[in-house]
Order: C-alpha cells, then structure tokens, then sequence
C-alpha cells in the first residue's frame, strides 16, 4: 500500500498506478474485497492526508475535507455549523463505522442508502476535485450521484464546499431489516429564510437522492417566515405531496384502469411523507 502525505502525491500515485484503488476508512472496500466483490491490484491509502481531515471557512460556505469522518462531524462544534450533516454521520451506523467512514468514501462509493448524499443535494454542495497536475476542478455533488459528470482517471474528491445557511435544518431516516442502522428511506431538508425557500432530498428509496422541487416551491409560498410557521394542514399536505413526487401513482393501463402500488411501495411512500411532515415541522418549530 502506498501511503502519500498530500492530495497531490496521492493523486500522483493513482496516476502512475491506474489499476490502483484509494482507500481512507475502507468501510465499504473491505466490505467487497470480504465478498469477493473486488480484487484491487494496489491501494492508495489516505489516512496520513492532514489537510482534508478538518474544514476551513470561505466565503459564507464551509469548505470540508474528505477525509473527515462520520465520528468527527458528529461532534457538537461541526453540528453547530451544518446540523443536518451532523446528524447523518450519527445516524450512520455503529462506532466502528462512524470511527472509520469518511465524508468522501460516502460520496465515491454513491450507495443508495448513504446517509450524507440526501444532506448534500439539500444543501447544493459542490464538490473539489485534485488531479493530475495540481489540476481542481468543480463538480456539483448532484451531477457526480446522478452520473451526469465522473471522476476522470487519477482524480480524487479532495473537499466539499457547503452553504453555511444559519438556519435550521433537520435530517431524519428510516431504518429497516437490511442492516444495522441502514435507512430504507431518509429525508434532510434545510430552510434558506434568506430566500424564503425550502430544500428537501429524499434518499435510500433511489439510486441517488431525489429532490421535490414543485413541493419545495410549493410550501416555502405557505410558510409565515417571520414567525416561521404554517398551517397543520399544510404540513400534512407537504409530506403527501413530496411521497407523491418522489413515488408517483402508476400509469393508466391500456384498459383505462389504473393499477394499484403494491403493499410494500404504500408503505414506502407512507414513510417518506412522514418523514418529511415531520423533518419540516421540526425545522420550523
């Protein structure tokens, strides 16, 4: 295993190995190397990378490394700064995993239920990427989940800029028998009283977080800003119509008839919207 001490000798080493494969917490590579998923003809390890295990401020954002692990953005210090991403590196399984993991390895490894994806396409984050070169360049954390934009050869994700909004925000999942601790549907959602909006993403029910921007739009016209408040009716209405958005009803058949979702999908979309009921109402109370 190599073991690089900068970004860029890291990148460095990938590009003269490009068989190679980077490795910080190795929750989940060990995970496929166990299950004879991956057989990785070199590693580049990243645990001695300093300078992206801690966050720094840049112009009204957070700009966070991406080795910071789930333990250390749990801690009350980062929770005061971005509160949802807090929340998902607690809720994102035992210790050990939350010792290990990395901001970063949640973002490369894009698994659906990655419980800091969905806190990310809330927030809009962006992505810095080091390569080759001393190259950086930018990549929306929305393109590089839904394959719009890829990591090119020899290229590592070196930090994650993020908003730093002053305002509530609020992270909640699901879990169910698939694993300790692992969601089967999660909502993040951030308020923005800056412009008055609301942003909400929907995870582990896809293969990347999905975001309900009619219901966003729709609800931020509904809530009493200055006092921040809305209507229960409202609230109701919002997590049924982000449930809907998210997992729409069946197309008509050819009959005319229209099909029903199974029991197991309902109930999905049960769970979501409830989750989202409740993560806004938490936001505004």
């Amino acid at each position: 295993m190599t073991l690089p001490t900068t970004l860029d000798e890291a990148v460095a080493a990938l590009t003269a190995m490009p068989a190679a494969v980077p490795v910080a917490g190795g929750t989940d590579l060990m995970a496929a190397v166990n299950s004879g998923q991956l057989r990785p003809a070199a590693l580049v390890g990243l645990g001695r990378i300093s300078e992206i295990r801690g966050w720094q401020y840049q112009d009204g954002h957070a700009l966070l490394g991406a080795g910071l692990t789930h333990a250390r953005m749990g801690r009350p210090d980062f929770a005061a700064l971005i509160p949802a991403l807090a929340a998902a590196a607690r809720a994102a399984g035992p210790p050990h995993i939350r010792n290990a993991g990395t901001l970063g390895g949640n973002i490369a490894t894009a698994a659906p239920t990655g419980d800091a994806l969905p806190v990310l396409a809330a927030l809009e984050a962006t992505l810095i990427v080091a390569g080759p070169g001393g190259a950086r360049r930018e990549i929306p954390v929305s393109h590089l989940l839904a394959g719009m934009e890829m990591l090119r050869a020899g290229e590592l994700i070196g930090y994650v800029r993020v908003p730093l909004l002053h305002a509530p925000q609020v992270f909640l999942k699901a879990t169910g028998r698939t694993g300790p601790g692992r969601a089967v549907a999660s909502v993040a959602l951030v308020l923005d009283p800056a412009r008055r909006g609301v942003r909400c993403a929907v995870g582990a029910i896809a293969p990347m977080p999905l975001r309900p921007l009619d219901a966003e739009h729709w609800v931020a016209q509904l809530i009493d800003w200055d006092h921040r408040a809305i209507v229960p009716e409202a609230l109701h209405a919002f997590g049924e119509y982000v449930a809907a958005a998210c997992i729409p009803d069946p197309a008509p058949a050819e009959d005319g008839s229209v099909p029903q979702l199974p029991p197991a999908v309902l109930h999905l979309r049960r769970t979501v919207a409830a989750l989202a009921r409740r993560a806004l109402g938490r936001a505004l109370s």
